[in-house]
């Protein structure tokens, strides 16, 4: 079949003219000729089937960088990443929702409170995990926590050794809505694996860490600001010195279980 131009390949593609461009100049998809007298793109109906998936994944609202990554490997890689990807999503539609949800209630006068509950000690042992560090905003984070958990897990996995069904994350730095703080997602695990990219393996050393336990429903933002506030109490009031950095802790049942039930251990490492 004859090469097609710029505008009948976008129009069957679904993809206008300026997106073909910014394909091309990116490396997404470079027609497959240029005609040296005039400098039009030309483009092979045999392209059709990949400018129609970056269409359908621009649809989905897929950052370009992320198109990119996921048309990179085998179409079984790439299955696996958009389903990642979407995972990333989902949570994030979550975490909005429960905002909503409770700002709504403070306007509207018919709930939004945070019950108290204790807050307890416990130690710590020494423990193996593997993690990334990355940097994220508030807007950000739950994906960046979801997405880099199931990464790590996956790789772990592959390796063959055994996990605990928890996770965490620990804030290095401040995550609020206007600026990006540094956080390390971290899996504990038992057995030997090797680093991979940006997974690190290291000791998590033993310590002793105040926490209160709060349910799947109370760990979006805003309302699991209100656990850390009660933390902060306790840790003012009991006088002892803080060892390490505040984490997120998140139970094996984390997705399992129902949303009003346990589920997340705000903790703050101190010494006795």
């Amino acid at each position: 079949m004859d090469a097609l131009t710029i505008g009948e390949f976008g129009r069957r593609a679904g993809l206008s003219q300026k997106a073909l461009r910014l394909y091309d100049e990116s490396g997404l998809l470079p027609p497959a000729s240029v005609d040296p007298s005039n400098g039009y793109r030309l483009y092979s109906p045999s392209q059709l089937e990949r400018a129609r998936r970056i269409s359908v994944l621009r649809q989905l609202g897929m950052p370009l960088a992320t198109v990119t990554d996921v048309l990179r490997g085998t179409d079984e890689e790439a299955a696996h990443q958009l389903d990642r990807w979407w995972h990333e999503q989902q949570a994030e539609v979550a975490a909005r929702k429960s905002a909503l949800e409770w700002i709504r209630a403070r306007f509207t006068r018919t709930g939004g409170d945070f019950p108290a509950r204790p807050v307890s000690t416990r130690d710590v042992p020494d423990t193996k995990i593997a993690s990334i560090r990355t940097s994220t905003d508030q807007p950000g984070l739950v994906g960046e926590i979801v997405g880099n958990t199931t990464y790590i897990c996956e790789h772990l996995a592959a390796a063959g050794v055994a996990m605990t069904g928890e996770s965490w994350v620990i804030y290095h730095g401040y995550v609020t809505p206007d600026s990006a703080g540094e956080i390390e997602i971290c899996v504990p695990f038992e057995g030997t694996a090797d680093p991979r990219g940006p997974i690190a393996l290291r000791v998590e050393p033993a310590h002793t860490e105040a926490f209160c336990t709060i349910s799947r429903d109370e760990c979006f933002f805003p309302r699991i600001m209100f656990a850390y506030d009660l933390l902060e109490v306790w840790i003012a009031d009991s006088a002892l010195p803080r060892a390490g950095s505040v984490r997120e802790i998140y139970l094996p049942a984390f997705m399992a279980g129902p949303t009003d039930q346990p589920s997340v251990h705000i903790a703050q490492p101190v010494s006795r």
